[in-house]
């Protein structure tokens, strides 16, 4: 299966049009968070890359919420769900993991210990979409603080999925790492393939 993947378009339409023109070669497309900014301009984001939502999947990101996120496609979204596409079964979490500090904007975040729950149910995937990324990849920010998750990083010891996506940190765009097996990339807006 040849998948297109991407994160973080945060309402940025010149990288949507990039993903709408390469998608016509991918057998299906993830989003891995983030379409919206501060909770803003989803439904428009979402309309510009309404031309592969028939064979995209999604998790939301902190800028939108699982159920706006669901509101504004008829793409499955996964939030603490697996779900199997064309042979291959994929899981997804959403949100910030573990919580950002506070902002001028409510940013939708999980605690560990709720992640931790929600991902306590998934017993094999093949790919696992998170939108933050797990505790020690791709997770550094600019001054040095590593923010991943435990609780993602504890999942995809126990699960050992081949692939996992993820966003969220913008400086880490482009980024990969391994856990055990699984190969961890952080995606960012632009046009990355991966075979599965």
């Amino acid at each position: 299966m040849k998948l297109l993947a991407f994160s973080d378009l945060h309402c940025d339409r010149a990288a949507a049009a990039r993903l709408v023109e390469a998608s016509a070669e991918a057998d299906l497309v993830v989003g891995a968070g983030d379409f919206a900014s501060a909770h803003r301009g989803l439904d428009r984001t979402m309309e510009s890359i309404r031309a592969f939502e028939g064979k995209a999947l999604y998790v939301p990101g902190n800028n939108e919420t699982p159920e706006a996120l669901r509101a504004a496609t008829r793409a499955p979204v996964l939030h603490g769900e697996v779900k199997e596409i064309g042979g291959v079964t994929f899981a997804g979490i959403g949100a910030a993991i573990p919580p950002l500090p506070p902002l001028p904007w409510q940013s939708y975040d999980l605690t560990e210990e709720e992640a931790e729950a929600m991902l306590a149910p998934i017993g094999s995937a093949d790919v696992l979409v998170c939108h933050s990324p797990p505790y020690g990849i791709a997770d550094r920010l600019d001054d040095g603080r590593r923010i991943g998750s435990t609780a993602l990083r504890a999942a995809i010891e126990r699960i050992r999925p081949a692939l996992v996506f993820c966003g969220h940190i913008h400086g880490c765009w482009g980024e990969s790492g391994e856990i055990g097996g699984s190969k961890v990339h952080n995606l960012g807006p632009g046009v990355t393939w991966f075979e599965v």
